[in-house]
């Protein structure tokens, strides 16, 4: 390895000479605890490292050793359950051996040498593989089948298949390649964090994923294989939609990356992850879950390699055939640590002071989501869903981070304070928000869920639209002024914001809803709507129709369980009765 010494040290950026060889972005270790580094820039003999450790102590004449090797993940049976820190460092492995505290300069490998995973060969003695083809599985957690997979850019025939119990190092499989030589392959693979994991095609996104959060689900839906955006200021609860998200949208695996938010977040996201049961297999949620942690005590530069540590995994999963579901929260905390790395090269600024390659560093992220038909030759096909928080500081939606992420992203969830300080979450606006997979959902819905799902999705939209401006008359001349047929709609709006829109993500039954009772619900303050309509045309007075004894129960609805949907159907004759009676009682002048 080639050593030289450091000349200058600005917080977590390194200046060093010496290492005529070094290349963009090499993994460097730096000063005598050897703390990892990478390098950013190089300009002449001068290399500009940034340091994924607090440098304090570092002066110039201090070491500098180049391992020659980018910034790498290593993959395989451990990763699941797994809490890692920014650079896939094991914080329980830490723990054991260093205390409660990070030691500087610490060396634990990302997966455990010594436990044993038993294998089982799925190919044969003689069989050509290509790269991305199975060998074999792991049965990793009671849930997860890990599935093990011939490297990408190795293919040849299987001279050697074992099984049995192994470490991640040890070959499983010895691969003799066209050119003649053998190349023996264990369960553990390494690959370059900021490189894009290969497939052999991507595809359209036509799948929605479900996520049991009414107001997304239902009017601004994400795919499989999407992007989205929750962008909000302090408080407006982006962590909680992106916890919900993570417990129950019907993505086989979680990876979820605290990037730069308070440690506390994290640390709920460590409590309650383990505590929460599966909806579809009982067992913990953590077994399909992996943890990346690097809060806003941790040091800033390492930011940046959290996401692409946390990406890399992902891909590694889709490449496995899984539906993946990635959550960043926040990338403007990953962003400032872009600006406050530029700021100490002295490159131009951009706006607001971030660097002028922070679009191109957002795409190059949210880009490598998608669904894809993966190497091999079974054609098997997986998703990666990507859901980037966004702190705009003071809530402004123009500002750089977020109008970056706005031009990649085809969903944008905003995040409205007064919604939340009126204590209504998920606090997602439903007049600023959008997403361009509505038609994609709709089709798929309409199929499968119930034909006029469509319609009724418009009917919703139409009605909040109209709250909206009616709203605006209300505050200048009062209710009385507004028509029945107004008051009629704005009842209903309120009943879509109340009783559909507001979520309780702490209640054990409306934390999380099906499409089919998403379904229900919305039909039955729509069929409510319609029916008051025909009293209102019979003219029975509006106050006997807002006060209709089963209001309640359509207030109520939320709280139906999963297993009683056919409880709607006694909800809504109710509702026909009583409307029925309303109009047969005598026409009253309204």
């Amino acid at each position: 390895m080639k050593q030289g010494t450091i000349v200058k040290v600005s917080g977590p950026l390194v200046v060093a000479k010496g290492l005529p060889e070094v290349k963009m972005f090499d993994v460097v270790r730096v000063g005598k605890l050897g703390l990892i580094g990478e390098v950013i820039e190089v300009r002449g003999e001068n290399i500009s490292i940034q340091v994924y450790e607090e440098t304090a102590g570092l002066g110039p004449g201090d070491p500098v050793t180049s391992t020659g090797a980018p910034l790498s993940v290593e993959l395989g049976p451990g990763i699941l359950e797994g809490i890692f820190d920014g650079i896939q460092r094991p914080l329980d492995a830490i723990e054991r051996e260093a205390g409660s505290y990070i030691t500087r300069g610490i060396e634990v490998p990302a997966l455990n040498r010594e436990k044993k995973w038993e294998f089982k060969p799925t190919v044969k003695k003689g069989q050509k593989v290509i790269n991305g083809d199975i060998l074999g599985t792991v049965q990793e957690t009671v849930i997860i089948e890990h599935r093990i997979m011939v490297p990408p850019g190795l293919s040849g025939v299987v001279e050697d298949i074992k099984e049995g119990e192994f470490t991640v190092t040890e070959p499983i499989a010895k691969i003799k390649t066209d050119s003649g030589k053998v190349v023996e392959v264990p369960m553990m693979q390494k690959w370059p964090v900021r490189r894009v994991r290969p497939y052999k095609e991507k595809l359209p996104p036509i799948y929605p994923m479900s996520t049991g959060q009414r107001v997304i689900d239902t009017l601004f839906p994400v795919t499989k294989g999407g992007t989205a955006c929750i962008p909000g200021p302090f408080g407006s609860g982006k962590t909680v939609v992106q916890h919900q998200l993570a417990k129950w949208a019907d993505a086989e695996i979680v990876v979820y990356i605290g990037c730069g938010e308070r440690g506390n977040e994290m640390t709920d996201v460590l409590l309650e992850f383990p505590e929460l049961k599966d909806p579809k297999s009982g067992e913990p949620l953590m077994k399909r879950t992996v943890l990346i942690a690097n809060t806003s005590n941790m040091p800033v530069a390492a930011r940046e390699a959290s996401v692409y540590t946390g990406i890399t995994i992902a891909e590694y999963f889709r490449d496995m055939g899984y539906s993946v579901a990635l959550m960043a929260d926040s990338t403007s905390r990953w962003a400032e640590a872009l600006r406050e790395m530029s700021g100490r090269l002295e490159e131009m600024p951009g706006e607001e002071g971030y660097p002028a390659y922070l679009s191109r560093r957002l795409s190059e992220f949210y880009e490598r989501a998608g669904r894809v038909v993966c190497l091999g030759s079974d054609e098997r096909r997986g998703a990666l869903t990507t859901v980037g928080a966004v702190s705009p500081p003071g809530g402004d939606l123009s500002e750089p981070v977020t109008q970056a992420t706005l031009r990649v992203v085809k969903v944008f969830w905003a995040l409205d304070s007064s919604l939340a300080y009126a204590r209504h979450f998920p606090a997602i606006n439903w007049l600023t928000s959008y997403s361009l997979y509505v038609d994609v959902a709709e089709k798929y819905r309409n199929e499968k869920i119930g034909s006029d799902w469509s319609e009724l999705r418009a009917e919703t939209m139409k009605i909040l639209q109209e709250e909206a401006g009616l709203q605006e008359i209300v505050r200048l001349v009062g209710i009385d002024a507004l028509s029945v047929k107004d008051r009629l709609l704005m009842e209903v709006a309120k009943s879509i914001r109340e009783d559909f829109l507001h979520q309780n993500a702490f209640h054990e039954v409306d934390t999380y809803t099906s499409l089919r009772k998403q379904y229900r619900m919305l039909k039955l303050i729509l069929m409510f709507y319609s029916e008051g309509q025909k009293a209102i045309e019979n003219d029975v007075l509006f106050s006997r129709i807002e006060n209709l004894p089963v209001r309640e129960k359509i207030a109520r609805a939320k709280y139906i369980d999963e297993d009683n949907l056919d409880a709607f159907d006694d909800i809504e004759k109710e509702l026909k009765q009583q409307i029925s009676e309303l109009i047969e009682g005598g026409s009253e002048s309204a």
